[in-house]
């Protein structure tokens, strides 16, 4: 089954999930050649190892409590907070609190 994304100047609904979070998974909102959001949701005590991507990218905690590290360094984000990351950076995620968050990844990455 295709994953189904939002279409240009469609309204998406990104409000904290509330007493749904448990029951909500990680979706991609939209995905273009340049940009992709994604309604990351993960559950107290998991994580996503250590990865890198090729593009900048952005992490706002909408709900619960995350603890984000990259370059060796440990940031707690909380609801409301949001960290930028700049390209290629090793990064790794651990929800501290059953917590969902936007994820924006900047895909297309020109030669500077």
């Amino acid at each position: 089954m295709a994953i189904q994304h939002a279409s240009s100047g469609q309204v998406i609904d990104v409000r904290p999930f509330g007493s749904r979070l448990l029951s909500e998974k990680t979706t991609a909102l939209f995905k273009s050649e340049q940009l992709e959001v994604i309604r990351l949701v993960l559950q107290a005590g998991k994580s996503f190892p250590e990865h890198s991507v090729a593009g900048e990218i952005t992490v706002q905690c909408l709900e619960g409590q995350l603890d984000f590290t990259a370059e060796g360094k440990s940031h707690l984000l909380n609801a409301g907070e949001m960290l930028f990351l700049a390209r290629g950076v090793p990064h790794e995620v651990t929800a501290i609190q059953d917590s969902s968050a936007l994820m924006t990844i900047v895909l297309s990455v020109q030669s500077r």
